[in-house]
């Protein structure tokens, strides 16, 4: 059954004009697609330049230095026990930087209300912040950079409630990683890195508070390998403990012979918002089988093919499932008659290709990217909003469209948006409108 539904992330570039300006010319990869609007949309066009999803990218993540390397984890963890014994000063290489969580917000500043940047500190900085005493243990090794010579931690802070204002008179404040998801400029390579980091870092935070204990004898789990793992304290046990995995198929089911695809909304999202049915593996069953069943349990409709699309990962879920994996497909229906389980969705509907253009057309996501940088920059000079981002999501413009979809911080979005311009593809993906060939039509 489903449990989770993806409706926001992002791409790794990514551009949206508004609707009343001149589509502006870039040099996108070879895999990005070009979306512009036929005759029914003569006045307007849009571009969508796509490399990869949003919180993929990580710099710090590009290779693991070996074991003997001074930037490896074993190494510099080794060293990072040293220096907060003996308070070596901080100048000494390699340079560490810690990124400060706080009941899943990690640290961040504002760079002049157009994005936002991680609010890194350094380990002398730290010490002096916590009043409890600082443990080796507590921080989670995140990756390093030879070139700049720092290797990168994580924290959780949430039971040291005096960093707020301490962290804020330096404009530094604890944002939300879904405001950060949105207010991040999906031209800005560093800024989609950031955000990738801050991703990987709250899921390894979040998996260590939900792993304190051992799911085999009940002990209590020490952190192995700086943070990045866990193991059983109990010597007659020592059950090796690794972050989960929670993979989560989300897929647009395509009706080849009328021309539609089936959205679904639910009574959370936003009004007007449609989007892709999605739901969590069960243990026994593969990745196909997970699309047909959710689809048919929720729905009614049985589904043929399924071809993959893309994967995401999804950081910004239950804190109790924190290392989700959203991977996309195309299922193609062979049965049309709609059968909604209310208790999952509010409706799910077939709607057709010019309908999904339409309202790929009205939505302004670049609109929502400003709105909500600028959000980030009001809550680090300590005067937060109250306004609700939810409502930036939906901004339109002219007249009032009947319907949108996730904007291009979802998978969601792309497995729309390429069915929606077919004659494109989407990292080498295209949604195709013929027929499947061979013995699969029949599956």
């Amino acid at each position: 059954m489903l449990k989770f539904l993806n409706i926001s992330s992002s791409s790794k570039i990514f551009s949206i004009f508004s609707l009343s300006k001149e589509l502006v010319h870039q040099s996108p990869p070879l895999s990005t697609p070009f979306y512009q609007h036929k005759a029914s949309f003569p006045l307007t066009t849009m571009s969508i330049n796509l490399q990869s999803h949003a919180f993929v990218g990580n710099p710090l993540r590009s290779k693991t230095p070996n074991p003997g390397d001074p930037f490896s984890p074993t190494a510099a963890f080794e060293t990072l026990k040293s220096r907060i014994l003996e308070n070596t000063h901080s100048s000494l290489s390699p340079n560490f930087k810690v990124l400060p969580f706080r009941n899943g917000r990690p640290l961040a500043s504002s760079m002049g209300g157009q994005s936002w940047h991680l609010g890194w500190i350094s380990l002398g900085e730290l010490k002096g912040l916590l009043s409890a005493e600082l443990n080796g243990d507590s921080l989670v090794y995140l990756g390093s950079d030879t070139e700049e010579d720092s290797v990168y931690w994580a924290i959780d802070v949430s039971g040291e409630p005096g960093l707020v204002a301490e962290l804020g008179s330096m404009k530094l404040c604890f944002v939300e990683l879904r405001t950060l998801m949105v207010a991040t400029d999906w031209v800005d390579l560093k800024a989609m890195g950031n955000l990738a980091i801050a991703g990987h870092a709250r899921a390894l935070l979040e998996w260590h508070n939900i792993s304190h204990f051992c799911g085999h004898c009940g002990e209590k789990t020490v952190p192995m390998e700086a943070g990045r793992r866990k193991q059983c304290s109990n010597e007659s046990c020592k059950k090796r403990i690794y972050p989960r995995v929670d993979p989560v198929v989300i897929m647009l089911v395509i009706d080849r012979e009328n021309d539609r695809a089936l959205l679904s909304k639910q009574s959370r999202f936003v009004p007007r918002m449609w989007s892709c049915l999605a739901g969590f593996i069960e243990p026994g069953e593969s990745l196909e089988e997970a699309v047909r069943r959710e689809t048919w349990e929720e729905t009614g409709i049985e589904v043929g093919e399924v071809v993959y699309h893309s994967s995401q990962p999804w950081p910004v879920g239950p804190n109790s499932m924190p290392c989700q994996l959203m991977v996309g497909f195309f299922a193609y229906a062979k049965s049309l008659e709609i059968n909604v389980d209310k208790e999952e969705l509010e409706d799910a509907q077939w709607h057709s290709r010019d309908d999904v253009r339409k309202a790929l057309t009205f939505a302004e996501y670049k609109k929502a990217q400003r709105t909500a940088a600028a959000k980030v920059e009001q809550m680090c000079k300590g005067v937060e909003k109250t306004h609700s981002l939810a409502t930036d999501f939906n901004v339109e413009s002219g007249e009032l469209a009947p319907m949108f979809v996730p904007g291009p911080f979802a998978i969601a979005h792309h497995l729309i948006s390429s069915w929606a311009f077919p004659d494109q593809s989407v990292n080498g993906i295209e949604c195709h409108s013929k027929e499947p060939s061979g013995s699969m039509s029949n599956l």
